[in-house]
Parts: structure tokens; sequence; C-alpha cells
């Protein structure tokens, strides 16, 4: 019920995110980077700044990417998972009305795949733990 209550309704949203990073198990990957892309579900009540129209009762856009980039653009990391977790933990750090966090990462270009394929990626789902 908590995690149900946690996902429903409000949402910032940030979709076709587009960083170059260093993440990956191939020793190229790590050498060469690549293109990450990344959409971003922030849930939080959005009552109170509908209501008030101050950015200060939501959460900037500006300052989820800003997270977003700090952590693709950052050190490097073996896993996609790893990257999104790390995405995850430093909004809930930075962002205390966020209930909920999606984060949605692929590699449109993957070393080794050269064709038959979109992109692979990851998408987590992550609720504030409770008190």
């Amino acid at each position: 019920m908590e995690r149900d209550m946690a996902i429903m309704g409000d949402k910032l949203i940030l979709r076709g995110l587009k960083f170059y990073g260093y993440h990956g198990a191939i020793p190229e990957e790590k050498t060469l980077g690549q293109m990450f892309m990344l959409d971003i579900d922030a849930f939080m009540s959005l009552k109170k700044a509908g209501l008030s129209d101050n950015l200060a009762d939501s959460v900037s856009y500006v300052d989820i990417y800003n997270v977003a980039r700090e952590v693709v653009e950052g050190s490097s990391r073996n896993l996609l998972e790893s990257v999104a977790e790390l995405i995850a933990s430093k909004s809930f750090e930075s962002f205390p009305k966020i209930t909920a966090i999606r984060v949605k990462l692929w590699k449109p270009n993957v070393p080794r795949i050269m064709s038959g394929i979109d992109y692979l990626g990851i998408e987590i789902l992550r609720i504030r733990p409770t008190e």
C-alpha cells in the first residue's frame, strides 16, 4: 500500500536527458566513453506548488537534471544499475519532497553490438525509506 501511494498521482517528468560518460563493464567503455540517455520520474505532491505558483513548493527540473548530469558525467562505474542507484540516492538526499523516483537509463550505442538493437538499458523504481 505504501509503495502504491508513493508512486500514484503527481510527478515531475524529465525525458530524453543525454550525457557523455565512461561507464561499463567493457574496457573500451571506460576509455572511449559513450552517450547515455535517461528518463526520470520524480514522484511528489505538486498540489501546494500548483496552488501557490511558487517554485519553493516544488523541486526544480534543473536541479534534478544537474544531479543526473553530475552522476553520469562523474566517476566511472561498471554497471548501469549502479549509476541509476546513485542518481536515486542523491535525489532523495537533495530533495526531501521526492517520495519515489523512477530512473530509466540506457546506452543507444553499445560496443561489440553493431546492429539489430535500438538500445540496452535498465529501469529502477525506488521508494523513499520511511523512518
